[in-house]
């Protein structure tokens, strides 16, 4: 079963969406699931070095009072999924267009959802800046890729082109928040949704492949 998850590396109620989807997904060990990241940026205009992040809560919150409580919100739900969001540790707000051609490069090495993972924990556990170059390519040599390839990729910003048309892509398709789970192309499903409200889809989906002979 092919799952396509919209996403963008800097958003927390993604992070906790890749959690509940596994938890899902761990309740029915008997389908064979694919699961592929495609991107969103929910900071399109973002500078190309990112912003301070205290000045990016400034202009979207108003300040960081109201970036607190709501983050207060987000991080009582990362608890609960496993998930020690340190907002404070976070310095810089990044521009993703390069973290998603990463990512993107990732997939053909099959690595994608690993590579997912150590961004989020990056970005929202340790505060490094996800959209540096070095980082970026140290975070891929780890998972197996080549870092110096993907470090010169990245400085030429090879792919950028094909990154923001998908992006384009995404909205065109009417989605304006994330995550966004589309199973197999047929149901879209928003928000970071409980494991039991994905097990429905997963269940439904299931059970029209298996009348179709899929």
């Amino acid at each position: 079963m092919r799952i396509e998850i919209v996403s963008d590396v800097v958003c927390p109620w993604c992070f906790i969406g890749k959690r509940r989807l596994e938890k899902a997904m761990a309740q029915r060990p008997h389908i064979d699931f694919e699961i592929g990241w495609r991107p969103f940026q929910l900071n399109p205009d973002m500078p190309k070095e990112g912003a301070d992040r205290k000045s990016y809560l400034e202009a979207k919150f108003g300040g960081p009072a109201r970036a607190k409580e709501i983050y207060a919100r987000v991080a009582g739900e990362g608890a609960k999924e496993g998930i020690a969001f340190d907002f404070e540790g976070i310095k810089r707000t990044p521009n993703t267009l390069a973290a998603h051609s990463v990512l993107h490069w990732a997939l053909g090495a099959g690595v994608q959802h690993e590579l997912v993972e150590r961004l989020f924990r990056l970005y929202f556990l340790e505060g490094q800046d996800i959209g540096d170059h070095q980082v970026l390519a140290d975070a891929a040599e780890a998972e197996g890729l080549d870092g110096a390839l993907i470090k010169s990729l990245l400085d030429e910003e090879q792919d950028a082109d094909l990154i923001r048309s998908e992006d384009q892509m995404a909205r065109e398709l009417g989605i304006t928040g994330v995550p966004f789970f589309i199973f197999e192309r047929r149901y879209g499903v928003p928000g970071a949704q409980d494991p039991e409200a994905l097990l429905q889809v997963i269940d439904k989906l299931a059970s029209e492949m298996s009348q179709q002979g899929a």
